[in-house]
């Protein structure tokens, strides 16, 4: 049991603390070499390349985050199996997560590659970048299927409170990606092919180490007949995880359709909304590191009958959260505009005007950066109560907002209103997840 956490027992905000540096630190490590990617292409190869990398992400996150958020779900039943002990009833639903997930992520592989350059077109995607991006975007879905058992092993490890072998997995997949990418994109010349080839490499390695750590823990151990398909688990887990996969789907589907209407202010404006999208992730990585933490905690005591324990979790969570949203809005503001030279150089033609761009929208997220951070508190702490659904109306809220102003205020106001697009979509989520959490309170935890 060394490999596992039984966070059931001890104090919560140490707790949470100490299950969430290692997951801070292996999120940031994933985030750095995504960023080491854009940063490849758009100073290696040009602002063009860049904004083609950038004008696939809300695709690509769509699966992305699709199969992370059902991970997620399942991993919430592993939690909370492992907190009641019945570790037969853990190597169960571990065994149908990994069906499940299997299932999806080739469904979604053949479903994205096919779906590609039609949705690219769909969404006006500039001629001139439109070549590049589906070629990278076609490299990373057909990697689908790697991200997926990723996420997926990673989800194991975390729910029986093992933060550590994820970080280690990302770390040897960092370096070897920042290796890869330096050899496929700078001396190959493979351009945003050799960038998304190096990727998922990159995931795939993670995945074969997390896969071997899993291997050690000595509470799993999955028969033969833990792989004979359960439809009455399997019905509980999809009803469960289906609105937060959702959530990731309403989140993603806005962004592609906000990606349409962000592509008709040219390249040099995709290219700058896309370095500040790869420093999103930077910024939020910490939020869902914390995200994670909340989630095994909350599932392991509400698994175990310890009520009173979450509620120590949730203000535990809300002080943490609020204290590292503002050591991570004060990095941005001192040092985000010198981060932001490593996607752009402003000596290249159109490098100037992006870069204005991002530095604009980067300022300003930051200084909503709390909303966004004390969201994951409450965004974990339902699923783990088994309220799910809220999840998913957080996301069509979050979406409808980032839809509605795209289309309807940016005709009216201009581009201005494309920076504050983000923080009014987290507040609309933020409030359809406080809400019902005080309200179902009494009866789940009181």
């Amino acid at each position: 049991m060394a490999r596992t956490k039984d966070m059931t027992v001890g104090n919560p905000a140490k707790l949470i603390i100490t299950f969430a540096i290692p997951l801070i630190i292996t999120n940031l490590g994933q985030h750095f070499y995504m960023m080491v990617d854009a940063a490849i292409v758009g100073r290696g190869v040009g602002v063009q390349a860049l904004a083609a990398v950038g004008s696939a992400d809300w695709t690509y996150w769509l699966i992305l985050w699709s199969v992370t958020a059902l991970a997620q779900g399942f991993s919430i039943f592993i939690s909370q199996s492992f907190g009641e002990q019945n570790y037969q009833k853990m190597n169960k639903t571990i065994a149908m997560s990994t069906l499940l997930c299997a299932v999806v992520g080739f469904v979604l592989t053949v479903v994205g590659i096919f779906a590609t350059k039609p949705v690219l077109e769909l969404l006006d995607t500039p001629a001139d970048i439109i070549g590049d991006a589906t070629v990278y975007l076609t490299t990373m879905i057909a990697g689908c299927l790697i991200v997926t058992a990723y996420n997926m092993a990673a989800s194991i490890l975390r729910a029986l409170g093992d933060g550590r072998s994820p970080l280690v997995g990302v770390v040897i997949a960092a370096v070897l990606n920042i290796g890869l990418d330096l050899l496929f994109v700078m001396a190959f010349h493979w351009g945003v092919f050799g960038a998304a080839f190096a990727s998922v490499m990159a995931q795939g390695i993670a995945f074969i180490y997390c896969f071997l750590q899993i291997k050690k823990i000595a509470c799993v151990h999955i028969e033969k007949s833990d792989w004979k398909p359960d439809f009455a688990m399997i019905k509980k887990m999809l009803l469960f995880a289906t609105p937060l996969t959702g959530q990731s789907i309403f989140i993603a589907l806005s962004g592609i359709i906000l990606q349409a209407t962000i592509n008709a202010q040219g390249s040099n404006f995709v290219a700058g909304y896309t370095a500040l999208n790869k420093m999103y992730g930077l910024l939020e990585s910490s939020a869902i590191s914390l995200g994670a933490s909340f989630s095994t905690f909350f599932a392991q005591n509400y698994g175990a009958g310890e009520k009173q324990r979450v509620l120590q979790g949730v203000r535990s969570g809300i002080i943490l959260s609020a204290g590292l949203s503002l050591v991570v809005m004060a990095a941005m503001l001192l040092f985000g505009k010198n981060i932001l030279t490593m996607f752009l150089d402003v000596s290249k033609e159109g490098g100037a005007e992006a870069m204005a761009v991002a530095w604009r929208y980067l300022k300003i997220m930051s200084y909503w950066m709390v909303i966004l951070y004390v969201i994951y508190v409450y965004r974990n702490v339902l699923p783990a109560m088994g309220i799910s659904i809220w999840s998913m109306i957080g996301g069509i809220a979050e979406g409808l907002v980032r839809v509605g102003m795209g289309i309807f205020l940016v005709p009216l106001w201009g581009q201005e209103v494309f920076y504050y697009i983000e923080p009014f979509s987290w507040l609309a989520a933020f409030l359809l997840v406080i809400i019902p959490y005080y309200c179902c309170r009494k009866k789940y935890l009181l």
